[in-house]
């Protein structure tokens, strides 16, 4: 089952889902991990306190962008409660794979510019504690 997972974060890294930006987003993070150097920028198009659309970019090893990749497709529709109230385990559940501690890091570096974003962030401050 692993094989599979692993098949499919390759897919989101080689051809990751809504990558790109936003010309003129309602909200928008960017985060670096201290650790390795991945980077995410995640913008928003917001509607009615609901996820209109999501583009992200950035660069990074397969798991962080496959992970933002992923997170993207999970978002649109969503309302913003909705979208905050995903955790790490989400994250780690659509990885589908077991990541160690120093990689979580790496997996949730979306999902924590996401929730910076959301809560109306627009710096980089990379020694925040993860969500």
């Amino acid at each position: 089952m692993d094989d599979l997972y692993r098949a499919n974060i390759l897919e989101h890294f080689r051809d990751p889902h809504h990558k790109g930006v936003l010309e003129h987003p309602d909200a928008s993070y960017e985060d670096i991990s201290t650790s390795c150097g991945d980077r995410i920028r995640i913008d928003f198009a917001i509607s009615n306190a609901h996820i209109a659309d999501v583009r992200f970019d950035g660069q990074g090893c397969a798991i962080s962008q496959a992970a933002a990749s992923m997170l993207t497709d999970m978002l649109p529709g969503l309302s913003l409660d909705q979208a905050l109230a995903l955790d790490k385990q989400a994250i780690l559940d659509e990885l589908g794979i077991s990541v160690g501690p120093s990689r979580q890091k790496c997996a949730t570096l979306g999902l924590n510019a996401m929730k910076r974003a959301l809560a109306g962030d627009h710096w980089v401050d990379e020694d925040e504690e993860d969500f």
